[in-house]
């Protein structure tokens, strides 16, 4: 997001900037859901106080949605309406870690991650993948890092950054580990409508059903219905934790906007016609980027399975001069690359990833090939 501010700056100050920073779909929120939302505002109900854990009839649909999407059928106890994705991960951490607990966090990573942890007192275990593992961390790596302290195994699939998405029976074999060793899993699967290539999304609850006691299912209208402001997400799990993310939820916050709730209700309860839409355009767009990437000097790239981003490695420019700079590191190659190219790029530090990069695809055609020949020039220049 601090790239996309100083890129949003610079076009502020009349520069052709090309920005494939921000984590967004750029299309608009489909009409029918729109819609919804207007008839909600229309409603008395709706201009009043609600359960703080979600609207009935929203979390009903929830079940519906999870059964569909997800090959298994949560409660209704088993679910927290919550102010997007990201107030879910925060949820979830402040309600399974107590201070000092470990928790194994596989990078890249979202940036929110370690922060959520950190804020409950946990300490991020990570555990570094790169292109060759195709950003998969292993049955292996994890119990190599486990602890008598570790309380919870952070797990997404599909990935942002990377895009990397786990098989069947990786995820299985993961989740029959942390049952075993009674290892609470937070499963982000906000991305699981976006996968490519005959990359399928399988939820970790539903595959080791033994898990349920304790995992904790991340997700959200975000990104699979372009909605990233109308911050509606749920956080999935045993009764006596979602209870107890209710209960934090209920001092914090109070309920998620009604409208908000309602749109979502739309969404989650409609078909997928839209969604198949944006992901076919996603896709067009992904294939796009990779060719385009993969034909600049250097760069090494595996090609993203799901989600909308490219996470190539650009470790072989740094500490060579580019544009009268020496960049050594990520950072500093993301800045040279805005200056002097006018595109904004978000560096790999961001996600525990030095020597990374993540370029969003959710951008106009136009832009997208005119961004990448840019970048092309100044790197091969």
């Amino acid at each position: 997001m601090a790239v996309d501010a100083r890129a949003k700056a610079l076009r502020a100050a009349g520069e052709s900037v090309i920005g494939f920073g921000a984590g967004e779909p750029d299309f608009a929120t489909p009409d029918h859901i729109v819609e919804a939302a207007v008839a909600a505002c229309r409603d008395v109900a709706n201009h009043r106080y609600t359960p703080a854990g979600g609207l009935a009839v929203f979390k009903e649909a929830l079940a519906d949605k999870t059964e569909r999407d997800s090959a298994w059928r949560p409660d209704v106890s088993e679910i927290l309406v919550t102010n997007g994705g990201k107030h879910a991960v925060y949820s979830a951490f402040a309600t399974v870690i107590d201070p000092d607990d470990e928790v194994l966090l596989p990078a890249p990573y979202w940036t929110t991650y370690p922060e959520s942890i950190t804020l409950a007192g946990g300490v991020p275990v990570v555990l570094p993948t790169d292109t060759a593992s195709g950003f998969r961390v292993t049955v292996e790596q994890l119990e190599a890092a486990r602890t008598g302290r570790t309380k919870a195994l952070m797990f997404v699939s599909p990935s942002n950054p990377t895009g990397a998405v786990y098989p069947a029976d990786e995820i299985a074999a993961i989740g029959r580990w942390a049952v075993e060793h009674g290892i609470w899993v937070i499963a982000d699967e906000i991305y699981e409508h976006l996968v490519y290539d005959g990359h399928e999304h399988h939820s970790i609850r539903a595959l080791v059903p033994e898990i349920a006691d304790t995992c904790l299912v991340v997700n959200g209208v975000a990104k699979t219905y372009a909605m990233t402001g109308w911050r509606v997400g749920w956080l999935l799990g045993p009764a006596h934790a979602i209870r107890a993310a209710t209960n934090l939820q209920s001092h914090a916050t109070s309920n998620v906007s009604n409208v908000s709730q309602m749109a979502a209700f739309a969404a989650v309860s409609g078909g997928l016609e839209d969604v198949a839409m944006m992901r076919g355009s996603f896709d067009r767009r992904r294939r796009n980027m990779v060719e385009m990437l993969r034909a600049i000097d250097g760069v090494e790239l595996m090609t993203p399975q799901g989600a909308f981003y490219a996470f190539p490695d650009l470790s072989a420019f740094l500490g060579h001069t580019i544009a009268g700079i020496t960049p050594e590191t990520t950072v500093d190659l993301a800045a040279l690359i805005l200056d002097e190219a006018k595109v904004a790029i978000v560096p790999g530090e961001a996600f525990g990833a030095p020597g990374y990069a993540r370029l969003s695809f959710a951008l106009g055609d136009d832009d997208l090939g005119e961004g990448i020949s840019r970048i092309t020039d100044l790197l091969n220049g």
